[in-house]
Order: structure tokens, then C-alpha cells, then sequence
């Protein structure tokens, strides 16, 4: 039942940009974040971000779940899945745990599949921390986490509902 409420929130959410955009755009609320137009910068977004058909963005993006249609330059980050619909050109490097590319997409660069649990070193990457914090938050309890043969492991699921709880140290 919350899965559904929460694409039904992100649903309610929905942002559309038609027009050319530069800057900055952070959402740290799920929304679903829809280009049909021009935008270079960087994106952030909790929930969806959707490339148009005809949008071309030049940007760094990060997001839950991201379906291209149209072009996408930039290095692309998503907790959850991409998707490259049968028309998309994507150019620049990718995290994901999930990828689909449907024939016709073309995809040029480098993709990372994320893991469902980290160590030290890989979350303090996920996250864009210092190992020494990802340490300390461990140490003192501050952060989700279990042992393995004395090493700190944290599961991708636990860290993204701790980061979007705002329980960041």
C-alpha cells in the first residue's frame, strides 16, 4: 500500500518544462519532472525525471527513476532504474542497479550497475562523503549498518530511506 501512495504523490507532483532552462534545479520532495524543452546545468530530483521526445538536456542528473526519450550529455546517476526508449541518444556515463535499452537507443559511454550494499568506500562514493565520516557514522550508530567479517556494510534500500528521512548527520 505505500509503494501506491507514493507514485500516487509522485504523480500528484507532476512538473512539466517546456521551455529553454539553465541553472540549478534541486527537488528533494518526489516529484515527476517532465523536459520537453532545452535545460543545461545539474538535476537533482526525489521520484521521476522524464527526457521528452524532442528535450535536449546537457547536465549532471541525479534521480530515482529516469526515462530518456529524446538526448541526454552528462553523467547520469539513478537509485533505482534508466530507461533509454527506442528513439533516445544518451552520451555520458551512467549509475544504475537497473538499465533498459530499447532497440533504436543509442547509449555512448560508461555504465556502473550500483549495488545493493555498499562498503565504506562505496558509499562514502554514493553519498559524495569522506570515508572518516562514513566511519564515524557507523561507529556511533548515526547511520544504518551491519558488520561482515569486521567491515562495515550498508544496504543501498536502508541508506536512500535514511537520506530521505533527512537523518543525514
Amino acid at each position: 500500500m505505500a509503494m501506491r501512495d507514493r507514485k500516487r504523490e509522485i504523480d500528484d507532483r507532476v512538473i512539466t518544462v517546456d521551455s529553454a532552462m539553465q541553472g540549478s534545479l534541486t527537488f528533494k520532495d518526489p516529484v515527476h519532472l517532465r523536459i520537453n524543452g532545452k535545460f543545461e546545468g545539474t538535476l537533482e530530483a526525489q521520484g521521476i525525471l522524464e527526457v521528452g521526445e524532442g528535450a535536449s538536456v546537457e547536465a549532471t542528473v541525479t534521480a530515482e527513476d529516469i526515462l530518456i526519450l529524446g538526448k541526454v550529455r552528462g553523467d547520469i546517476v539513478a537509485t533505482k532504474r534508466i530507461t533509454l526508449r527506442s528513439h533516445a541518444i544518451l552520451e555520458g556515463n551512467i549509475k544504475t542497479p537497473a538499465l533498459t535499452i530499447e532497440e533504436g537507443a543509442v547509449f555512448q559511454g560508461r555504465c556502473a550497475m550500483l549495488s545493493d550494499v555498499f562498503d565504506t568506500e562505496g558509499l562514502a562514493g554514493y553519498l559524495e562523503v569522506d570515508m572518516a565520516t562514513i566511519l564515524d557514522w557507523a561507529n556511533n550508530g548515526k547511520i544504518p549498518a551491519f558488520k561482515e567479517s569486521n567491515h562495515w556494510r550498508f544496504e543501498r534500500k536502508k541508506i536512500d530511506e535514511w537520506v530521505s528521512s533527512n537523518k543525514v548527520a
